[in-house]
């Protein structure tokens, strides 16, 4: 891998990861027409500094919101904020599950197959079809207007239903962000809520997977001296993705508020079957 494959890869990551469009799908998308083996000690090295520098994205971002959780949570506060970091990690139980007991399977049965990762695309393409309408039905309806219906903050139910979501979404192809965010706006959470909970919801995860990847790294050390893919595309790569993706995170705040996510459901629909017909 040089530079310039790793600056698209980075830009690829930092974009997809926010928006809801798959970044584990768009970036296999990537590596299939790059034709880049992405296996080793070397895929390791850049996942883990590509993950990082989306966690290190989102706290940038979201810096006035993220300092005082961490304040209330470890200074044992009991408030609101310590509430939130345990809806957060109650949404964290699925994929931790997956993660820990079903990682290798998943790998083995999606991995490097862009029949799947089309389908699931297209998948992707379904869901934020029928959250938007379902969300616009809801909130116009005159009978549930009358009967005081309003979008409601996120419960320790919803976090748990939300984390579900998140754990098939390791499926390539099925926007984790696009699936967390679409069923919160299903089960009538807030949009200026669900977005945000989406993105701090990822931080646990994504830094676990690194650690994992980390692991597997220093188990396989002297593979990792003879097949690493070198500073300078690490670099670049974490770079690319970390700017990419405070503008990204930044960008799909605003979309949310809009309910304008209808746009990335056709986008990922011809995606997906660009995928299918040229598998």
């Amino acid at each position: 891998m040089d530079w310039l494959d790793s600056l698209i890869l980075g830009v690829v990551q930092g974009l997809a990861e926010y928006l809801p469009i798959s970044s584990s799908g768009h970036l296999q998308i990537c590596e299939d027409i790059l034709h880049l083996n992405m296996e080793g000690a070397g895929s390791l090295q850049f996942t883990v500094a590509l993950h990082v520098a989306t966690v290190l994205s989102t706290i940038v971002v979201l810096w006035k919101e993220f300092l005082p959780l961490v304040t209330s949570f470890f200074g044992f506060k009991r408030d609101a904020n310590t509430t939130y970091v345990f809806k957060i990690l109650v949404s964290c139980i699925p994929i931790m599950i997956v993660g820990l007991f079903f990682k290798d399977k998943v790998e083995t049965l999606f991995d490097k197959n862009l029949l799947t990762v089309g389908i699931a695309l297209c998948c992707t393409a379904l869901l934020l079809t029928f959250a938007y309408y379902f969300r616009r039905t809801t909130a116009d309806s005159p009978a549930l207007r009358q009967g005081g219906y309003r979008p409601r903050d996120i419960t320790f139910l919803d976090a748990f239903v939300i984390g579900l979501a998140q754990a098939v979404a390791v499926i390539p192809g099925l926007s984790r962000s696009g699936s967390t965010i679409a069923t919160g706006l299903m089960l009538g959470d807030k949009r200026e809520q669900i977005a945000k909970f989406s993105f701090f919801m990822v931080i646990i995860p994504i830094l676990g997977e690194a650690l994992l990847d980390v692991k597997d790294m220093i188990s396989g050390s002297g593979e990792a001296a003879t097949n690493t893919i070198g500073a300078v595309p690490l670099i670049v790569g974490f770079i690319a993705a970390f700017t990419v993706g405070c503008l990204a995170c930044k960008w799909m705040l605003n979309i949310v508020k809009k309910g304008k996510l209808v746009w990335f459901a056709v986008y990922c629909l011809i995606a997906g079957l660009l995928c299918i017909i040229f598998n």
